[in-house]
């Protein structure tokens, strides 16, 4: 008789395994935000994509899903997380003995934060509900002021107009510069002297101010700009609680 062609010690094939549904990735919200910090910290937030990050974590972008909405709410999130980060590093500056000299150290650390980080002021404060910290910040400023002898109206006033002048002064600082420098060559001081000669050469009669300063402009500063108009408003604030001044620090 023929042999029988089925091998005695040949083991059955494993039977298939059934497709599965789609997995949730093995991220986590917090992966999630500290991802992002780091494309917007590195590339702005022109460079914040669903499908940038999820390479960063290993995923697919539906799984991005599990833990945000949209863009809009992930740039929020990372906002709350960087202010987060702001109101511990700033508490320490809340005990002062001078209220307004309080409110002065923690707008120079907003504000450093926001000529690092030149996105994140355009998300602080949208009133969405999804931005305790950021609510916590503006109101820190408020409890300064409640220590000064000002009206609810002086306070919020006060309060809002701080808080625009360091944004958006920040915001400004953080924009490109100019392409005639860039194209030009020539380091920062020889552009401002540059400049500095083309306000010369107006006519002094008609540009009074221009030439009074000219020179002030060849060799100024941004920062020390910014801290002049802030000690500006300050002193008003004090003005305003009548309160002598007080030397910055």
């Amino acid at each position: 008789m023929a042999a029988n062609p089925t091998k005695e010690n040949e083991r059955p094939a494993p039977p298939r395994a059934r497709p599965r549904g789609r997995q949730r990735m093995a991220h986590s919200l917090d992966a999630v935000i500290r991802e992002t910090l780091a494309i917007l910290d590195e590339s702005g937030e022109p460079g914040l994509t669903f499908r940038t990050l999820a390479a960063r974590l290993g995923g697919g972008v539906a799984s991005i899903y599990w833990y945000v909405s949209s863009r809009d709410e992930l740039l929020e999130r990372a906002t709350e997380e960087v202010m987060g980060q702001l109101l511990v590093a700033t508490e320490p500056l809340t005990h002062g003995p001078d209220p307004v000299a309080n409110v002065r150290a923690i707008a120079l650390a907003l504000f450093d934060e926001f000529v690092r980080r030149p996105w994140f002021g355009q998300y602080m404060l949208r009133n969405n509900g999804l931005q305790p910290n950021s609510m916590s910040m503006f109101d820190r400023f408020g409890q300064q002021l409640m220590k000064l002898d000002l009206t609810p109206r002086q306070r919020f006033h006060a309060v809002s107009s701080i808080i625009s002048y360091v944004v958006g002064v920040a915001i400004d600082l953080a924009e490109p510069p100019p392409r005639e420098f860039l194209e030009s060559g020539m380091e920062p001081s020889e552009f401002l002297s540059m400049y500095a000669d083309r306000w010369r050469a107006l006519d002094p009669e008609r540009y009074p101010f221009a030439h009074q300063v000219a020179d002030e402009f060849a060799t100024h500063d941004d920062l020390d700009v910014f801290r002049s108009g802030l000690d500006l408003l300050l002193a008003g604030l004090r003005h305003q609680a009548g309160e002598g001044s007080s030397p910055s620090s």
